[in-house]
C-alpha cells in the first residue's frame, strides 16, 4: 500500500561500496619472518656485556690478581715501606717539635685565660708564683695558672694584627703591604728575642727548666699589653697611649721577673752546692733583668706608629 507523502522524500536504499582493492605494497614486511627473541635472554646478554671474560686475565679470572703470591708480597712490601717512611717523618718532626709537648701549652680553659689576663695586667696582687709539678711533670695550664701557655700569645698576636689594621684604616693609611710589614716585624722581633735568650743561656751554661716553647710563651705575653696600649691610644689620644704604655710595661716587667725567677734563679743554689754550672749568679740575674727591661722597648717600637 502506498503511503501518502507529507513533504518527506523517500530515501532510496544505498548500495554498499565494494571493498577497495589492495594497493601494491611498497615495502615488504619482514617482521613476521624475524625469529622471536627471548626477553630474558636479551637482558641477560646485555647485563653480561660489561663483565670481563676469563681470557682477559689469562683464563684464571680477576680474583687471581689478589690471590697471586707475588702480588700479595708486593702489596705487603709497599705497605711496609709506607709505614717506615711515616715513622721517619714523625721522628724527624719530633727532633724539632714535640707534638705532645705542644698540646701541653694549649691545654687551657676559659677560667685559666681570665685569670692569666688579670695576672698580666695586675701582677702586683698575685702572691704565689711557683709552678706546680706532679711526679716531676709540670701541671697543665688549666690546672696551674702559673704555667706558661701558647694560647694567649697566639690569640693576642692575631688580635694585635687586626687592631693594627683597624688603626691604620681609621688614619686612612691602610694597605695590605703595610699590614703585612707590621705582622712580619712583630714576628721577627719575637724570634730575635727568643734566639738571644737561647744564646745567652747557652753561652753562660745556665741549666734551667726553660724550653723554647717557654721562651716563646713569655715573649708572646707582651702582645696583651700592646693591645691595651693601642686601644687606649685610639680612644684617648697620645696621652692615653703613654699612660697605658707605662702601665703595661711596668706590669709586664714585674711579671717577667717573677716568672723567670722561678726558672733561672733557683739554679743558683745548685751552683753553690757544686753541681757543675760555671755561670756566676749575677749573670743569671742579668739575663732575667735584661729580658724584662727589653719588653717596653719592643712594645713602644711596635705600637708607636699606630697612634698619632
Amino acid at each position: 500500500m502506498d503511503l501518502p507523502h507529507h513533504g518527506y522524500r523517500a530515501n532510496k536504499p544505498r548500495a554498499r561500496a565494494a571493498p577497495p582493492t589492495a594497493d601494491p605494497v611498497l615495502f615488504e614486511d619482514t617482521s613476521a619472518s624475524a625469529p622471536a627473541m627471548n626477553s630474558q635472554e636479551y637482558y641477560s646478554q646485555g647485563y653480561n656485556m660489561g663483565e670481563p671474560s676469563n681470557d682477559m686475565f689469562g683464563g684464571a679470572g680477576g680474583n687471581n690478581l689478589f690471590t697471586d703470591p707475588m702480588a700479595s708480597a708486593a702489596m705487603m712490601y709497599g705497605s711496609s715501606l709506607a709505614n717506615q717512611g711515616k715513622d721517619m717523618v714523625n721522628k724527624e718532626i719530633s727532633r724539632f717539635m714535640s707534638v705532645n709537648k705542644l698540646k701541653y701549652f694549649f691545654a687551657v680553659d676559659t677560667r685559666y685565660v681570665l685569670k692569666k689576663l688579670m695576672i698580666l695586667m695586675f701582677p702586683y696582687t698575685h702572691q704565689d708564683w711557683e709552678v706546680r709539678y706532679h711526679r716531676d711533670t709540670p701541671l697543665t695550664p688549666r690546672q696551674d695558672v702559673n704555667a706558661p701557655d701558647l694560647y694567649i700569645p697566639t690569640m693576642a698576636f692575631i688580635t694585635y694584627i687586626l687592631l693594627a689594621g683597624m688603626a691604620l684604616g681609621i688614619q686612612k693609611r691602610f694597605s695590605p703591604e703595610v699590614l703585612g710589614l707590621c705582622a712580619s716585624t712583630a714576628l721577627v722581633w719575637i724570634i730575635i728575642e727568643v734566639l738571644v735568650m737561647l744564646l745567652s743561656l747557652y753561652l753562660l751554661t745556665v741549666h734551667s727548666d726553660l724550653s723554647t716553647f717557654d721562651l716563646i710563651a713569655y715573649s708572646g705575653y707582651k702582645y696583651v699589653g700592646m693591645i691595651f696600649t693601642v686601644l687606649c691610644g685610639l680612644l684617648f689620644g697620645s696621652d692615653g697611649y703613654f699612660v697605658a704604655l707605662i702601665w703595661s710595661s711596668c706590669a709586664l716587667m714585674f711579671f717577667i721577673v717573677r716568672s723567670l725567677k722561678m726558672k733561672i734563679l733557683p739554679s743558683i743554689s745548685s751552683d753553690s752546692m757544686g753541681t757543675g754550672s760555671s755561670a756566676k749568679p749575677q749573670f743569671r740575674l742579668y739575663i732575667t733583668v735584661a729580658t724584662a727591661i727589653f719588653q717596653p722597648v719592643i712594645i713602644y717600637w711596635l705600637t708607636s706608629h699606630l697612634v698619632r
